[in-house]
């Protein structure tokens, strides 16, 4: 993609971000007739509704909202199976990890995410469920080279890893050089393989919008699958503004994972409702379990 190509994409998103801002709220509307948000399906056509949706409803704009259990059980089972089950620590131990896959089998989370030590560990361990291994590549800081990236990929590939999560050169990224970002990002992207789903951690609390928007447009010329916010590990994690911005460039042909600093079953309905579709968490099972998440992590 050429340069101009490149600019003149960037101009279109933050103009329509400018555009979105600016705009004032309006009044909430009857859903008679129309698509109703709480549910998904059409009021008054004549046909029962689906389950009521209480996520829908917090993202039209209720602080609260009342259902029963077996409801909200509805709505956490839904995001369970959207979860990244994260354990990154530099001090995990193998009982940890055990103890993480243990966790994923019984809340159906879509995958373990661990550092590339333990991949085989989790792989023997989560045989037969429907549980995926991955695994992050150049991690935490992304300022590795392309080839080592590739080789620690390939490797990953080896143990058993179905998903990797690499760190973008944010230090290319903020000079500039898109065409070695991209260079980077197919070098993993290359060594995963068509069968392993490749993520791209843009780091965003360091990037600017523009960078972002450019990022995410390399990441998709590379040929990764997914684009995502945050290692946990630097200044800041996902955001509602960073990941709708994401979305409006890579449109529904990519996934968006916001990782960093989801600790709850709101956090997660926000930035689902704001264009991510894969979320990162330690805390997933506070978020799914209804119990108060430990303090620190991912």
């Amino acid at each position: 993609m050429s340069g101009d190509m490149v600019d003149r994409i960037v101009r279109e998103v933050l103009e329509q971000k400018g555009r979105g801002a600016a705009k004032a709220p309006t009044a909430p509307q009857s859903c008679e007739g129309q698509l109703c948000p709480a549910t998904g399906a059409m009021k008054g056509g004549g046909g029962p509704l689906p389950a009521y949706r209480p996520d829908r409803v917090l993202a039209c704009g209720a602080d609260r909202v009342s259902c029963t259990l077996g409801l909200l059980d509805q709505v956490r089972g839904e995001i369970a199976r959207m979860i990244d089950h994260t354990l990154l620590k530099a001090d995990a131990t193998k009982a940890d990890v055990e103890r993480l896959c243990r966790e994923a089998r019984e809340y159906r989370f879509a995958s373990v995410c661990v550092n590339p030590t333990w991949v085989s560990l989790c792989a023997r361990a989560l045989a037969g469920s429907t549980v995926k291994v991955c695994t992050v590549i150049g991690f935490p800081l992304g300022a590795t080279t392309g080839r080592a990236k590739a080789s620690e990929t390939r490797q990953a590939v080896r143990d058993g890893a179905q998903e990797v999560d690499m760190v973008l050169n944010v230090g290319l990224a903020k000079d500039g050089e898109w065409r070695l970002v991209e260079e980077d990002v197919r070098a993993v992207v290359e060594a995963a393989g068509s069968r392993v789903v490749k993520k791209v951690i843009l780091e965003t609390c360091l990037l600017s919008d523009e960078q972002i928007v450019k990022a995410c447009v390399a990441c998709r010329n590379a040929g990764a699958d997914f684009v995502k916010t945050s290692t946990g590990f630097s200044t800041g994690g996902a955001t509602v503004e960073h990941v709708a911005l994401m979305r409006r460039v890579v449109g529904a042909g990519m996934g968006v994972k916001a990782s960093g600093g989801v600790r709850s079953l709101n956090d997660a309905v926000q930035l689902i409702e704001s264009g991510a579709d894969r979320l990162g968490a330690s805390a997933s099972v506070a978020i799914v379990g209804g119990k108060s998440p430990a303090s620190g992590g991912y």
